[in-house]
């Protein structure tokens, strides 16, 4: 595993050589010749490893490690003193450095195992705050995530991108997979081994949405008590995806707009630019065209973002895909719950094959949960939602009644995800508590939520 490294080492000679070594091995280095230039290197840009002298005039390589503590995440420290010195070093340990080396250099291959181990390290400390701050979900196969002729096109264009740098925009109605595309994306590129950090623009609260994104220094704002990163910091070498980018505010627009273009950013609250070596994938279910038209939307971002747009098709439009998907989804739940099916009867198959899916893969997973936990030996039609049986064709439904169903089976599964608290499960679908508490009296909900 490669990594990005600073080097500070007053003694030029001996600076030289260890660059050489670790550039030999495939890292990326960066150097300084004292404490202080160090630290401004620090203040600007992100490192995964720190290899300083201990001793230098100025600021030393301890006083150089202490002033990075308090930084959101701190980079590795690797000292190197002379001999003498070694109970300095220690001390160091004590506190949080890695190791240390003496001078002179006895074996390179010495420095470069604490330097991998230095770096995995901080890859997975990375990894597991992505892990916490995303839904890293496991992708289904991808004959499943293409099922269906008309994904066939898509998936031609997911391959062909996947190799580039390029920034994707993903078009699609709510429920088609947009993120699911993303991250396969992310999994065939070059980037795979590094985070994918998915963001719902929608999601957040406008005034919170900027330090999401990048991240803010202690005391930024009210309740700020400590730094914190943002998404792109936790996306570094890796892939950042922007769900419902066209809800993004017209001046965080302008913010995201100078990323793409400089690829730098600060916190909130801070003057440090950080490098955004980071692949953008964007998702909307909006025209973005009609948006920029009615000035809703930057036009310049839009083109930064539309490099190479994908379309997905509504799952209306690629029914051929039901069945290999109601399949999937019906032996994930059954191994959830701990039961055995058999399948879907033709009736109730028949019946989902016609129906107009406005909610689209996200409705239909829905669906085969629900009809798992109802039914015995087979799904059958009687497992399946109302409007499912009222009449199959999509001109049959009306509107209201599909819009409510929806509604309903939204509010459910998030009851389901918050273990039944109600504020939780409000903020989760972005209403207020009272909205949820009459949305719960009209669906007759209240006694069981």
């Amino acid at each position: 595993m490669k990594g990005r490294i600073l080097l500070v080492e007053d003694d030029e000679s001996f600076r030289g050589f260890l660059q050489t070594i670790l550039e030999d091995d495939g890292h990326e280095v960066h150097t300084a010749g004292d404490g202080n230039a160090g630290l401004r290197l620090l203040r600007r840009e992100s490192f995964d490893l720190v290899i300083s002298d201990l001793k230098m005039p100025g600021l030393s390589g301890l006083e150089l490690f202490r002033a990075t503590r308090n930084d959101p995440a701190p980079p590795r420290f690797i000292f190197v003193t002379a001999f003498g010195r070694v109970e300095e070093a220690v001390a160091a340990m004590k506190e949080g450095a890695v190791d240390f080396l003496t001078k002179p250099l006895a074996d390179p291959d010495t420095l470069l195992t604490l330097v991998r181990r230095a770096i995995e390290s901080q890859s997975q400390t990375r990894d597991y705050l992505s892990l916490k701050e995303s839904e890293a979900a496991g992708l289904p196969p991808q004959e499943l995530i293409f099922a269906g002729q008309a994904m066939k096109e898509v998936q031609k264009l997911v391959r062909d991108v996947a190799a580039t740098s390029a920034n994707v925009l993903v078009y699609g109605e709510s429920g088609t997979g947009k993120e699911l595309v993303a991250r396969t994306i992310h999994g065939l590129s070059s980037r795979r081994e590094a985070g994918f950090i998915p963001l719902n623009c929608a999601a957040v609260p406008e005034n919170l949405l900027e330090s999401e994104l990048f991240g803010h220094e202690k005391g930024a704002f009210t309740g700020a008590v400590q730094a914190r990163q943002g998404k792109f910091e936790l996306a570094r070498g890796g892939t950042i995806f922007l769900d419902e980018i066209g809800e993004m505010p017209l001046p965080l627009q302008a913010k995201l707009l100078r990323v793409l273009q400089e690829r730098v950013f600060e916190r909130v609250g801070g003057n440090m630019e950080i490098k955004a070596d980071v692949r953008v994938i964007a998702a909307t279910n909006r025209n973005l065209q009609t948006e920029v038209a009615e000035r809703r939307f930057r036009e310049d971002l839009y083109y930064r973002l539309n490099v190479f747009p994908i379309h997905l098709p509504p799952l209306r439009e690629r029914r051929d895909a039901i069945p290999p998907l109601a399949d999937y989804f019906l032996r994930r739940f059954s191994k959830q719950v701990g039961k055995k099916l058999d399948g879907i009867d033709k009736e109730a198959l028949d019946a989902m094959k016609a129906y107009a899916w406005p909610g689209n893969v996200r409705e239909l997973q829905n669906v085969i949960e629900r009809a798992v936990i109802l039914a015995a030996g087979f799904i059958r039609l009687d497992n399946l939602p109302g409007e499912l049986l009222r009449g199959t064709a999509p001109e049959q439904h009306e509107a209201k009644d599909i819009l409510e169903s929806t509604e309903r089976d939204l509010i459910l599964t998030a009851l389901r995800n918050q273990g039944g608290n109600r504020r939780l499960a409000a903020e989760e679908l972005g209403v207020s508590r009272r909205t949820l508490q009459y949305k719960l009296k009209k669906y007759g909900l209240l006694d069981g939520a």
